[in-house]
């Protein structure tokens, strides 16, 4: 499993492609696997044919692991893909190195490189010669004789330090386990992901009842576990593991709601005139083609409001102790797709005219919904809009993604009576909500923001003499 950058450290394996026997060339894509960012395809770097796949679908590996042998026809250069066969017994899967690195192509995730940091590994000690790639089935029990240096990644112990993958070890760092007390029950002394959960049970047992209820106010709840929950049903429980996005969305709202000090603020107002300009919008040869909603508009309101108050597109950078303003705005638009809640962002979204971001929310919310969405397209968003009105639901609490200052949430437009030109009469109204970081917007600030948004949208010709 390579390594992926941005923090990961496992990803779960969906799909094989391929199968023992099948034949690969270098760049096929042989799997498909779902980190905590989304759903990727791994390519081969290799030409040859598939000798084993060590761990099935529905899988989570850890990074540096190996997931599939390859028999390369006896070619001595990338000796390096023997050694999957040599390490079954997926304990061992770090160690079993050979001496001499691939000189070519590194496999990849969509959209990162490899640092050569990143897949850079130790001599064994005492190893001779690389075997050719046809021998490796010979080298299976290897991973009995693999030394605890070498499962360290060519560090020796240190006296008194436990003995644990960095996985593990960032596990333990999450779940504040002190890993000098935890029992190791793998190979050799080795710490193991079920001891550092068996160490953190007694601590984390109360945690669910506060902490289950975070990711309930997450803008735009995600089905993925529905159609699980439906197949037993004569059962009077379904367990459903929390993996992938969903554990990382989970993790992430946690974070965010305990971080982050919330405010919330509602306006509703009268949205009848933007409503009337979307259907003149429709019909507008300029707007041929594009999907035109009140979601486009009400970004364009967004865009219009941030550059009328510039403070509002911030971050807290803790570390340095200083507020980020951010010149640039790079819109995130919640989406509920089959593998949980995830808020890719467009680019430069304050540069971009109306067809523009017209194309590119269609993109967006078509990618998601395929499951298509890559890490990048996630990363560095700096204010997100939640729909949850396409629900028929009025308003929420959003929490912030975290990273920014602030998020809204956009409620069902409704035809209610409403005092207009001071007559009651039906018209289209709509709240929106606004949750922001008190540390980085003060009430005066996220106030003026809120109404600056909803003064475009009740009167959209402001979109014109504000902008």
């Amino acid at each position: 499993m390579p390594d992926v950058g941005e923090g990961l450290t496992e990803a779960e394996i969906l799909k094989w492609y391929v199968q023992p026997g099948d034949t690969v060339t270098d760049g096929q894509v042989v799997i498909e696997v779902e980190t905590a960012k989304a759903a990727v395809e791994l390519p081969i770097p290799f030409d040859g044919t598939v000798h084993e796949l060590l761990f099935p679908e529905g899988t989570t590996v850890d990074v540096g692991q190996v997931i599939i042998s390859v028999n390369v026809g006896g070619e001595a250069a990338p000796a390096a893909p023997a050694a999957p066969v040599a390490e079954a017994a997926p304990a061992a899967a770090p160690a079993a190195v050979e001496d001499d690195e691939p000189k070519g192509r590194q496999p990849v995730l969509v959209g990162y490189g490899v640092a050569a940091s990143s897949t850079k590994r130790r001599p064994r000690k005492g190893a001779g010669s690389p075997a050719p790639a046809q021998t490796a089935p010979a080298a299976a029990p290897a991973p009995v004789a693999v030394s605890v240096p070498e499962q360290l990644n060519g560090h020796a112990p240190v006296a008194d330090r436990p003995l644990a993958k960095p996985p593990v070890r960032k596990l333990a760092k999450d779940l504040g386990v002190d890993l000098a007390t935890v029992t190791p029950t793998g190979p050799d002394g080795i710490i193991t992901r079920e001891d550092v959960h068996a160490a953190a049970a007694p601590v984390a047992a109360p945690a669910p009842a506060p902490v289950a209820p975070a990711p309930a106010p997450a803008p735009v709840p995600a089905p993925a576990a529905v159609p699980v929950a439906a197949v037993a049903s004569d059962a009077r429980e379904t367990r459903v593991p929390i993996k992938g996005v969903r554990k990382a969305t989970a993790a992430a709202m946690v974070g965010s709601a305990f971080t982050a000090p919330h405010v919330t603020e509602f306006v509703t107002f009268d949205i009848t005139r933007t409503m009337k300009l979307v259907e003149e919008l429709k019909s507008d040869k300029d707007m041929a083609g594009l999907r035109v909603n009140p979601l486009l508009l009400i970004a364009k309101a967004v865009l219009v409001a941030v550059k009328r108050n510039p403070e509002i597109n911030a971050a807290w950078d803790e570390a340095a102790q200083e507020i980020v303003l951010k010149h640039y705005v790079n819109l995130g638009i919640a989406a509920a797709t089959p593998r949980g809640l995830i808020v890719p962002n467009i680019k430069d979204a304050h540069a971009q005219t109306l067809p523009e971001l017209s194309k590119s929310l269609s993109e967006l919310v078509a990618t998601a919904r395929e499951g298509k969405t890559t890490p990048a397209a996630m990363q560095g968003g700096t204010f997100t809009i939640t729909n949850v009105g396409v629900f028929g639901v009025d308003t929420g609490t959003p929490i912030l993604n975290p990273g920014e200052s602030a998020i809204l949430a956009v409620g069902a437009i409704k035809l209610q009576p409403w005092v207009h030109k001071g007559k009651v009469k039906p018209r289209q109204v709509t709240t929106l909500a606004l949750s922001f970081d008190h540390r980085l917007v003060d009430g005066e600030l996220g106030s003026k923001f809120l109404a600056d948004i909803a003064a475009v949208l009740e009167q959209p010709k402001r979109l014109i003499t504000w902008a």
